[in-house]
């Protein structure tokens, strides 16, 4: 079984993330011994989003593009509402986000981040969960949803909001420690 304080874990977000959604995630897994990447789009650094306004700026250290799956066993996605709508456009982070499910990693995303979930074409019939504004896109991309703090199907964890990223955050070293999840490929 491996060990939290041996992993190696991503964070892949853009401008517009939500604050908590990344930097909770980043601390306390860190504070575990992880190692946390955070990937960008362009390797340049990134501004949150805190409740209504902008928030602190991010270091990146390596471009989505320069994203190597191998190299990790889990991904995490923040959410906010602009961070992954950006994301989801982008083709590089949508083929990063499947070729961590199709090489069995594990994905963990919150609030708006299952937008990349449907995206990369991979919620078809998970249990997943989501901000409440965007269950209808969860249910019409075959997830199906339920409303608690965290869900989990085969190594993939998806959470509500900030309020959940205890449960969240919890779920994620308890996947880390179980390894990685086989699973069928994505359609």
């Amino acid at each position: 079984m491996p060990n939290i304080a041996d992993a190696k874990i991503l964070i892949m977000a853009t401008h517009g993330f939500e604050q908590s959604e990344l930097m909770e995630p980043l601390e306390q897994l860190r504070a575990k011994g992880a190692t946390v990447h955070v990937a960008t789009l362009d390797g340049e650094p990134i501004k949150g989003w805190d409740t209504d306004d902008w928030g602190e700026t991010v270091e990146a250290d390596l471009k989505i593009s320069d994203v190597n799956v191998e190299d990790y066993i889990c991904l995490v996605l923040p959410g906010g509402q602009i961070n992954p709508d950006i994301l989801r456009t982008d083709k590089t982070a949508v083929q990063t986000v499947r070729d961590f499910v199709t090489h069995d990693k594990i994905v963990a995303a919150i609030c708006h981040a299952p937008w990349l979930l449907i995206e990369a074409g991979v919620a078809e019939g998970r249990e997943m969960t989501c901000y409440h504004s965007i269950r209808t896109d969860l249910k019409n991309a075959g997830a199906a949803f339920v409303d608690k703090e965290v869900a989990i199907s085969n190594g993939i964890i998806t959470s509500r909001n900030p309020d959940d990223l205890p449960a969240f955050i919890a779920k994620i070293v308890e996947e880390v420690e179980e390894g990685e999840h086989q699973r069928p490929a994505a359609a």
